[in-house]
C-alpha cells in the first residue's frame, strides 16, 4: 500500500495525517507536517510502517477538511518561464541555448498566500486580470547546500501541486513608472497577494514518482481544459533547479519549489478568472488541486 502525507483539520486544530486507500489517519508522533519533513529520513520509515498497519479505521477522505499540506513552508521558490511551450506562448520564440542562461526565480509569500485544496481564492475588486498557472511543486526533505544536479533529487521528500495565481491587472502601467523602467515587473504585486498560492491536496512521496520529468499537467477552468502538457517540457529540470537554488540558499526541510508552468495560461488570450469559477489542476499521480474563485465586494 502507498500513502500520501497531508494536513487535516481535527477537533484540536490542524494535524499531520496520511491518506491510505481513501481514509485519513493521524500521525501521532509529530505535531506538524513540517516536523515530519524535518525528520524525514526516519519519518518516512515510520509512515511506511503505519501505512502497512492501517486497519481501515481511519476517517473517510470525503468527511475530512484538508488544509495546505505544509503550514507553512519556510520558502516558496517559484520558477519563471521554465516550459518551452509556455515560452513560445508568451514570446513567440524558442528559448536561448541552455548554456547561455540560468534558471530565474521569484519568491511568493507563504502564510499570506498559501491555501489548501477546496479553499477559495479571494479576488479584490481591483483585481481584474487574475489567471492560473498549474505547476509541479517539489518538497524538500533534507537540508541541502551547493548540491550538484546528479544528486539533487536525493533531497526531495515528495511532490505536490501549486497553482501560481497571477495578477496582471496594472502590470503594463507599472512598467512605465520609474521603478518599472528600472526593474521591470512588480513581482510582489503580481504574485504575492492573499490566497494567491493554492497548494495540495497532499504530498506524494518521491518514491511514488520515479521520474518527475514525465508527469502529465492538466488545468481545467471555465468548463475547458486550458493547460495540457507534460513536465518533460521543462527547460530546466527539477534537479537543475535544485542545483541552482542551493548555490545561493541552504534549502531546508519543508521548502517548496514551484517549477514553472506550461502553455495555456489566461493572459495571452485575455481570459481571466471571475467570481464562481473553479480551477482544477491535475498532475500525474499527485491528485487534483481545486480552487474556487470568489470576488470580494470590499477592497
Amino acid at each position: 500500500m502507498s500513502y500520501r502525507l497531508l494536513t487535516y483539520v481535527s477537533d484540536a486544530g490542524p494535524r499531520p495525517g496520511i491518506l491510505v486507500e481513501g481514509k485519513v489517519y493521524d500521525v501521532p508522533e509529530y505535531a506538524t507536517v513540517r516536523a515530519v519533513l524535518a525528520d524525514w529520513d526516519a519519518a518516512k520509515e515510520k509512515l511506511r510502517a503505519q501505512t502497512a498497519a492501517a486497519k481501515g479505521d481511519g476517517k473517510p477522505l470525503d468527511t475530512v477538511k484538508l488544509k495546505a499540506p505544509i503550514l507553512y513552508p519556510g520558502g516558496l521558490f517559484c520558477a519563471t518561464a521554465n516550459y518551452t511551450d509556455h515560452m513560445y506562448e508568451m514570446r513567440k520564440s524558442d528559448p536561448p541555448p541552455k548554456g547561455e542562461t540560468r534558471p530565474c526565480f521569484f519568491l511568493k509569500t507563504t502564510e499570506h498566500s498559501i491555501i489548501g485544496s477546496g479553499e477559495p481564492a479571494h479576488l479584490r475588486p481591483a483585481q481584474k486580470q487574475v489567471f492560473w498557472e498549474g505547476e509541479l511543486g517539489v518538497v524538500i526533505g533534507r537540508e541541502t547546500r551547493s548540491i550538484g544536479r546528479d544528486k539533487a533529487l536525493d533531497c526531495v521528500a515528495g511532490y505536490t501541486i501549486v497553482n501560481d495565481l497571477s495578477d496582471a491587472t496594472d502590470q503594463m502601467a507599472r512598467r512605465k513608472d520609474m521603478y518599472g523602467q528600472w526593474f521591470g515587473i512588480d513581482w510582489f504585486r503580481t504574485k504575492s497577494w492573499d490566497s494567491s498560492a493554492p497548494m495540495g491536496p497532499w504530498i506524494t512521496p518521491a518514491e511514488e514518482v520515479p521520474d518527475p520529468q514525465n508527469l502529465s499537467v492538466e488545468t481545467v477552468t471555465k468548463g475547458e481544459t486550458m493547460q495540457n502538457s507534460n513536465t518533460s517540457k521543462m527547460f530546466f529540470s527539477v534537479a537543475e533547479q535544485i542545483e541552482y537554488l542551493s548555490e545561493r540558499v541552504t534549502l531546508r526541510p519543508g521548502d517548496v519549489i514551484a517549477t514553472g508552468t506550461c502553455a495555456g495560461v489566461g493572459r495571452p488570450r485575455g481570459l481571466f478568472l471571475e467570481n464562481g469559477d473553479e480551477v482544477a489542476v491535475t498532475i500525474g499521480n499527485l491528485g487534483t488541486l481545486r480552487t474556487p474563485i470568489i470576488r470580494d465586494n470590499m477592497p
